[in-house]
């Protein structure tokens, strides 16, 4: 899952980013609203969820929010906001945010928000992947392989759990990147090549059928 932060304070949206990062997921930020409607515009698809600070430079997140549903993009919206008047947040949730969230706030009940937000219906990934008998569980972060456990790296995880998504599609590096590195990724660096390298030595040894496998000049694949 990729992640847009949209939030003037450089320090928090740092800190955001850090700690969803540390939870497996890609993320970056913007700090101020023009910004930030011009990233969602342009990449909207690259994003599952966005946090959205109301009070921002350039314009505000009352604006940011409206004019991303008026364009017909879905992508939640979690809002964040140092107001706690109650207009404000019937205004942001009228305006086609999913939730809100008080400042200041644990980290913990974001990341509860978040994952509360993806598990929806409409949004509902499985916890468990199998494909033949390799098995991810995304709620525990574990991965099996013929009922053994097979340690991976967050990055390594989450490249795996994009294949397994798309399973039997080859998948190419840009879109890798799109969905597992943040914006600031160098597309010259190998970076994607390497864990692809780690991941087949980790889940497809001697004794164990292909599972993962790479397409010439096309991408990756895993095969079911």
């Amino acid at each position: 899952m990729r992640i847009l932060i949209v939030e003037d304070q450089e320090k928090l949206a740092k800190s955001i980013q850090k700690g969803l990062e540390q939870e497996g997921y890609a993320a970056d930020y913007v700090l101020d609203g023009e910004t930030a409607l011009r990233r969602v515009e342009i990449g909207h698809k690259d994003y599952d969820l966005i946090v959205l600070d109301l009070m921002l430079p350039k314009k505000d997140g009352f604006e940011v929010c409206n004019t991303i549903r008026a364009h017909g993009i879905l992508t939640p919206i979690i809002v964040l906001t140092a107001r706690g008047a109650i207009d404000d947040k019937i205004s942001a949730l009228n305006g086609g945010a999913d939730d809100y969230l008080v400042k200041p706030f644990l980290f913990s009940e974001l990341l509860a928000r978040i994952n509360a937000i993806l598990r929806r219906p409409d949004t509902y990934i499985p916890s468990e992947l199998k494909i033949q008998d390799l098995v991810l569980n995304t709620a525990t972060r574990e991965v099996f392989r013929a009922g053994k456990k097979v340690q991976l790296t967050l990055k390594e995880f989450s490249v795996l759990e994009y294949l397994m998504r798309n399973m039997n599609r080859v998948v190419n590096r840009e879109e890798l990147v799109d969905h597992v590195w943040d914006f600031n990724y160098d597309g010259f660096s190998n970076v994607v090549d390497v864990h692809i390298k780690n991941l087949r030595n980790k889940i497809d040894t001697d004794a164990h059928e292909k599972i993962l496998e790479t397409v010439r000049g096309v991408g990756y694949r895993v095969k079911g």
